[in-house]
């Protein structure tokens, strides 16, 4: 019989995801020589080798990478074991893994905080930011819990809950302040900033624009709201930011802020988690927070197909 224990499972998925033994150890809160220890015992259990090392990464065998697969599947469902004995307590206590991606965390994340701890004063919450395709991944891993995003997500292992709709609105330079807005086809003969490649608010800029990408001649993109909010006061094009974070970006910038015309261009913001998800009750509950939070009401047709 093979002894092997979710410790060396939890090492190895780690060194797995990372790739390096340093940053594996360090996101596992052990040192690097017990890490090392860890992995060498779980090869010699299962009797065949998982890593390629090197000196500055390791690579997973084809050995590795199938068992990568399992053991991820195994942690999972052992998560699993612990949200179904959560969901089972009246109160909503203990880890609580939540996504967002860069253009809601900053704005909607410290109310959500703060309403959750209010409410749910047991749960430990810990957040990670990044682009959407990263935490579908991570969420169907079973890394995170939920993630609020922009939908469709499109994922069928995926329960998708729309929460509201959100406008965008148009950024120029002070100077412009006053002027009507461009119509989409005039924005398409502007410079217009964006967001760099994987963040969904460049393509639904882009769409918006009717524009597949933008001209390499206007190509000038950030990782950050914030610095093409900085750019468009610098004089240097136009760009589109949501509403809910006009009050925070445009604060300390010589920008002027319009309205496109009806249709206005939009998102609609949501959470998701997997359809497994023996926490999808407390989930829902969470969703109405979101809403809070953010001071929207969600959609009756959102409420009526999670009824459904």
């Amino acid at each position: 019989m093979i002894n092997l224990t979710l410790r060396q499972l939890r090492y190895f998925d780690a060194l797995a995801r990372h790739g390096h033994f340093g940053r594996a150890a360090e996101s596992c809160s052990i040192s690097q020589p017990a890490l090392s220890m860890q992995i060498k015992e779980l090869e010699e259990a299962l009797g065949g080798l998982l890593l390629e090392r090197s000196a500055r990464q390791v690579a997973l065998t084809r050995f590795g990478e199938e068992l990568a697969q399992r053991v991820r599947d195994i942690l999972r469902s052992v998560d699993e074991l612990g949200d179904f004995a959560r969901a089972s307590q009246d109160r909503f206590a203990g880890r609580l893994r939540i996504g967002m991606i860069p253009t809601i965390a900053p704005y909607l994340l410290p109310k959500i905080t703060k309403n959750l701890t209010r409410m749910h004063p047991e749960l430990d919450i810990r957040v990670r930011e990044t682009m959407t395709p990263r935490l579908i991944q991570e969420l169907v891993e079973g890394r995170l819990d939920t993630a609020i995003v922009a939908l469709p997500v499109s994922e069928p292992s995926l329960t998708e809950v729309a929460l509201f709709e959100e406008k965008f609105l148009l950024v120029r330079p002070g100077t412009d302040a006053g002027t009507p807005a461009p119509s989409r086809e005039m924005m398409r003969e502007m410079r217009l900033l964006l967001l760099e490649e994987g963040h969904c608010f460049r393509d639904q800029a882009l769409s918006f624009c009717n524009m597949q990408s933008a001209p390499p001649r206007e190509m000038l993109d950030a990782n950050s709201l914030s610095t093409l909010v900085q750019m468009v006061s610098a004089g240097i094009g136009v760009t589109l930011i949501p509403e809910m974070a006009v009050s925070v970006e445009t604060r300390s910038a010589s920008v002027s802020l319009s309205r496109f015309r009806d249709p206005e261009p939009s998102r609609t913001i949501g959470m998701v988690w997997r359809k497994t998800s023996p926490l999808a009750r407390q989930l829902l509950q969470i969703s109405e927070v979101v809403c809070l939070s953010a001071g929207k009401a969600r959609p009756r047709q959102a409420a009526r197909s999670q009824k459904a």
